[in-house]
């Protein structure tokens, strides 16, 4: 029995009235943009999930008719919250040169990679500031031990949250437990020692 693959771009053009072509590396910056103004969310738009399911007809023309009964300015909506943003990016990206790239380059592949992976010194160094003590990294010999880092005289290891699940500390010393969470927003730490 033969197989064939209908990629979802072919399926958008067998589905619609005819072809709609847009510039090139237009869509990524209208989806950036709608992202940032927030245009088609369900308050917008509509949730899309449930008109869909409401909806009983089977041919594109009316799912139009259907969506613009339902929602009569939803399009125009999203295209008036999306437009100022494109028009913040048009003035922002006058403003990019070779060297605010290079900038760019240097601070993601740099510093944010660095911190990224560096949790355990970002989270010893807000300790120290918290207890009002110095910290140190633990020296190669100590985190055999299972010891990261000091905060004064107290050793800690720095776990990710979800260690505390699934593994438990078989170090027969005395340590701080330090538990974090990545997320979106930063490191959200808890500690007792």
């Amino acid at each position: 029995m033969p197989t064939i693959k209908i990629p979802n771009s072919e399926i958008q053009n067998l589905l619609s009235e005819g072809t709609v072509e847009f510039p090139k590396y237009s869509t990524q910056i209208m989806n950036l943009a709608n992202q940032n103004a927030q245009g088609t969310r369900p308050k917008v738009v509509g949730q899309m999930s449930d008109l869909i399911q409401e909806f009983k007809g089977k041919t594109l023309q009316e799912w139009r008719i259907f969506y613009e009964g339902r929602k009569p300015d939803g399009i125009k909506d999203a295209a008036d919250k999306i437009y100022p943003m494109i028009e913040l990016f048009k003035e922002a990206i006058t403003k990019i040169d070779k060297e605010m790239v290079e900038k760019w380059v240097d601070d993601l592949v740099i510093l944010k990679t660095f911190a990224g992976l560096n949790f355990q010194e970002t989270i010893l160094r807000k300790l120290s500031e918290i207890k009002n003590e110095k910290y140190r990294l633990a020296t190669p010999y100590e985190e055999a031990q299972g010891i990261d880092g000091f905060i004064g005289e107290t050793s800690l290891s720095i776990k990710p949250n979800s260690y505390k699940t699934m593994f438990q500390l078989q170090e027969n010393i005395a340590v701080g437990m330090v538990y974090y969470e990545k997320k979106d927003t930063g490191l959200v730490i808890e500690y007792n020692f």
